[in-house]
């Protein structure tokens, strides 16, 4: 497993596509404590067929406190999405209502308050449009489940390969990548940002990802 920080309370790492982020027999928390001989505790999730960054806790007192800076929101993720179509305008902030259908796994956009709903809010900026196809930077300020991928689906922009959520093309799976965490460290308090190109295609044909998103190399 790619790490990009540890120390004795956190781990920063790398979450491959089709890998879950939850605890159990093959999941990266497990091939984490593999690695490193030691217990990871899980404080946020990524979808299975989503990859990118993620941090995991070493001790369960910083577990505690990761999960209050997630709460609070001072846990910042950034993301990396191909739509299908061009949002407008080219940047700006969505606030939606959401509702998740856990019998089916999947959250739908609704529009009053009632039991189970919950507010959902990002913002985002184009990035660069090619052939139909947009890729857009996105800043999510509450971590809902499936957030970004109904967000835009909601507005006619699903995500190139996310079948459930109304993309008709050929690909696998959502082309959606977790490239930047921020955080507070859970114990010493100071701030750590890591960040993970995504590799390989369709990411490739995308120049703004080396031009606008990583100008230098990518490290915490």
């Amino acid at each position: 497993m790619e790490l990009l920080y540890q120390d004795s309370q956190i781990v920063l790492c790398v979450k491959p596509v089709g890998l879950s982020s939850e605890s159990g027999p093959g999941s990266l928390p497990s091939l984490l404590e593999a690695q490193l001989g030691a217990a990871v505790y899980p404080v946020h999730r990524l979808d299975l067929n989503v990859g990118g960054v993620m941090v995991y806790a070493r001790t369960r007192q910083a577990a505690a406190a990761l999960s209050q800076a997630v709460q609070a929101g001072h846990l910042q993720k950034e993301y990396l999405a191909l739509v299908h179509g061009r949002p407008h305008p080219s940047a700006g902030a969505w606030e939606d209502l959401r509702w998740k259908d856990s019998g089916k796994n999947k959250v739908f956009v609704v529009r009053r308050m009632r039991k189970g709903v919950k507010a959902a809010s990002l913002s985002y900026r184009v990035l660069e449009t090619r052939e139909a196809l947009t890729l857009v930077h996105v800043r999510l300020h509450t971590g809902r489940s499936h957030q970004i991928r109904v967000q835009f689906a909601s507005r006619g922009f699903p995500l190139v390969g996310d079948h459930k959520y109304g993309s008709r093309d050929e690909a696998k799976s959502p082309v959606l990548w977790s490239f930047r965490l921020t955080l507070p460290h859970p114990v010493a308090g100071h701030t750590i940002t890591c960040s993970h190109r995504p590799e390989g295609m369709p990411w490739q044909s995308f120049p703004s990802i080396s031009r606008e998103i990583f100008p230098w190399a990518e490290d915490c």
